[in-house]
């Protein structure tokens, strides 16, 4: 690892400037790293300030209120990370005195905490010499060795990890780890062509010198997402959407809005409307909305209007402390 030394002289000249990036305080970087997990980072750019401020210190997301919390993550998605993020501030709070632990063991023992999130914050708060392997770790590592192993498969990441491991430089190692996931994600782009004219560790790419930069990483196919199609209502009484708390599924315990499974016709649509005790006022809108999750996605016909008569069981107007998904809000558009 001869280029270590000019990825992190690139680093501190080129780094963009991040508000986790101006802290040490390991609870920060911990939520900053639990929000960028499959999250973009100008989606998390409006989320984290806000989320401190409400719950600036381990005690304060411990003591939290579900919903309010939920109701901060609104929009980041996969909010089994907000409920996984309290779960590990309360294991803070209970065990080591509304501090985060300051070994890699301990992190990596919090609820929600991986390795590779351990090693961001074992190495960015604390300096312990240990790698945080990502996506974009992976795919640098793989162009710069010209390693045309399977980057999903868990043994090619493991060996990956235990070579950073082997190599980690003992001064500034978080420093080091930030400068490989800011190269992978400004620069050793996942699609299209690589800047490799950008980048300080071209010298040493065996990929670049083999011409093969835009074939590797090698990663297995994914499953294709499984589609789900669905009739969404999307009622408005008295101004305020109609809702209900969502039981199980991907979006288990947030908020959501009344739904049937498959496409329903006009018809069904005003007799489902009709066995609700419910009755349009003026005209209906019917839209078509799609979301994308991991696994699967949504194709949503929506029906849209404004409703009167007596609210069945179940249903409630929803104000905006209450949570709802991405998926539901889009639907209200």
């Amino acid at each position: 690892m001869e280029w270590a030394k000019s990825l992190m002289e690139w680093y501190r000249e080129n780094a963009r400037d991040l508000p986790w990036r101006r802290t040490r305080d390991p609870y920060h970087i911990l939520v900053s790293e639990i929000m960028l997990q499959q999250t973009r980072v100008q989606a998390v750019l409006g989320y984290y300030d806000r989320f401190l401020a409400a719950f600036p210190n381990p005690e304060a997301l411990a003591a939290a209120e579900e919903g309010r919390l939920l109701k901060l993550w609104e929009g980041l998605g996969y909010y089994s990370r907000a409920r996984n993020l309290q779960k590990a501030a309360r294991a803070c709070v209970e065990t080591y005195s509304g501090a985060l632990p300051d070994t890699y063991e301990a992190l990596l023992s919090l609820p929600g905490v991986g390795e590779y999130t351990a090693g961001a914050v074992a190495s960015i708060a604390y300096g312990i010499p240990v790698p945080a392997v990502d996506g974009n770790v992976l795919r640098v590592l793989a162009r710069i060795n010209c390693d045309s192993g399977d980057i999903a498969d868990p043994a090619v990441k493991k060996r990956v990890r235990e070579t950073l491991l082997a190599h980690m430089p003992k001064e500034e190692p978080g420093l080091f780890n930030q400068a490989l996931m800011e190269l992978g994600a400004t620069v050793c782009l996942p699609n299209g062509a690589p800047k490799c004219e950008n980048c300080p560790v071209a010298a040493y790419c065996r990929a670049r010198e083999a011409g093969q930069q835009l074939t590797l990483p090698v990663k297995g196919k994914k499953k294709p997402r499984r589609i789900e199609e669905k009739t969404v209502y999307a009622l408005f009484f008295e101004g305020k959407p109609l809702g209900h708390l969502r039981e199980a599924g991907v979006l288990k315990g947030l908020w959501q809005l009344p739904e049937e499974p498959g496409r329903r016709t006009r018809q069904e649509m005003g007799e489902t409307l009709t066995s609700l005790g419910l009755r349009p006022v003026g005209e209906l809108a019917f839209l078509e909305r799609k979301h994308v999750f991991t696994h699967v996605e949504w194709h949503m016909l929506v029906c849209r209007g404004e409703v009167a008569g007596l609210l069945p069981q179940g249903l409630t107007p929803l104000s905006e402390e209450e949570a709802l998904p991405t998926a539901y809000r889009i639907c209200l558009e």
